[in-house]
């Protein structure tokens, strides 16, 4: 899974205040170095000395690109119409925290941007020393690099060499995604707004894949979405032990060492689907640092209303009008968007429920 700034960058270059004009400054630097250094999609086909295979991705997502604002409806801007290539591995490193006993993440906020869940560098070693802070200060820290991020049309997002040679489903997934976040956004509600551009994305796939895949690229891809999902119940269903176990009413020390168990089962469990995936290690990296809080809490952001927003798609019937049913909750007080994504939750599980029964009944 991939982490986004979002607006965050946007923000950093119109606020102010003298604790954070370094972090301003690091962000304003890194947003503008990323567009002067992309040029036009156009110019690296006509340019000999790019070579065919880069030339072939660019024009792989010149028509991902086409198809999002012509099947998907998605904003027709001149975002992903330009390429840079940055020659590091990630556009940007986040970094997410928690409290030791707690599954909240940490929020950060911006004047335009509201708060998000996460704090973005375009330099890896600040962000490692703010994770450095972080830690000292006595929470569970993630700092995980970003392939690309949404400036939500605020800037002309370019296509990136940290993502130009994913595979072509991914590819289109995350494009879909990204513009998704130029459709709809809710102020200081990242859970909201990083799930409905998953929404998006997987809906967009889905019709991508039927109008334009072919047998090997469905199959690759469906492969690649299967262990996604199977890496997500897992990391679901020990974020909710975790949450039941900082719940107890027993004392830190037994929620810690509860916690040290659950964190080492996670492992273990990970271990045995690696396996059934027959060695595939592409989950690995998210291993790299001592598992916390943080590692798990962000997987709600993208994924927990997911099936609400599913729901509201099959309730409008159309993308115009699913997106302009998400872009009028985006508009609503928190509580009452809650309790829209609620009901609207409620239904997904009535459908998979009645669904489940009507298959035992025919078997």
């Amino acid at each position: 899974m991939t982490w986004r700034m979002g607006l965050a960058v946007a923000a950093s270059l119109l606020a102010g205040g003298c604790a954070q004009i370094d972090y301003y400054y690091q962000a304003a630097q890194g947003q503008f170095a990323l567009l002067s250094g992309a040029r036009p999609i156009d110019d690296w086909l006509a340019d000999p000395g790019v070579g065919e295979k880069l030339k072939a991705r660019l024009t792989k997502v010149r028509e991902i690109r086409r198809y999002a604002a012509r099947e998907l409806g998605l904003p027709d801007s001149n975002s992903y119409t330009n390429y840079a290539d940055l020659k590091r591995p990630y556009v940007l490193w986040n970094v997410v925290a928690t409290p030791e006993l707690s599954m909240q993440p940490a929020q950060w906020c911006f004047p335009i941007a509201g708060c998000v869940n996460y704090r973005g560098y375009y330099n890896k070693q600040e962000a490692l020393d703010y994770a450095a802070v972080l830690r000292k200060a006595g929470y569970d820290v993630q700092m995980s690099g970003v392939a690309a991020y949404s400036t939500l049309g605020w800037f002309n997002d370019p296509v990136l060499s940290t993502f130009i040679q994913y595979p072509d489903g991914e590819l289109a997934r995350l494009v879909f995604h990204e513009l998704a976040h130029q459709v709809a956004y809710a102020r200081n509600d990242t859970q909201f707004n990083e799930s409905f551009a998953t929404t998006v994305e997987e809906l967009g796939v889905e019709r991508w894949m039927a109008a334009h895949g072919d047998a090997a690229m469905r199959e690759n891809f469906l492969a690649f979405d299967g262990r996604k999902r199977d890496f997500l119940a897992l990391l679901v269903k020990y974020r909710k032990l975790l949450v039941a176990n900082y719940a107890r009413p027993v004392g830190d020390g037994d929620k810690r060492r509860e916690k040290g168990k659950l964190f080492a089962a996670l492992k273990d469990e990970y271990l045995v689907l690696r396996t059934a995936w027959g060695g595939y290690a592409g989950y690995d990296r998210w291993f790299a640092e001592p598992l916390s809080n943080a590692h798990l809490a962000a997987v709600a952001s993208y994924h927990d209303y997911v099936p609400a927003f599913r729901a509201l798609m099959t309730e409008q019937k159309t993308l115009a009008r699913f997106y302009g049913a998400t872009r009028k909750m985006a508009a609503l007080e928190p509580a009452q968007r809650n309790m829209q994504l609620a009901q609207l939750t409620r239904n997904a599980t009535l459908a998979s429920v009645d669904v489940s029964m009507t298959s035992a009944i025919k078997r």
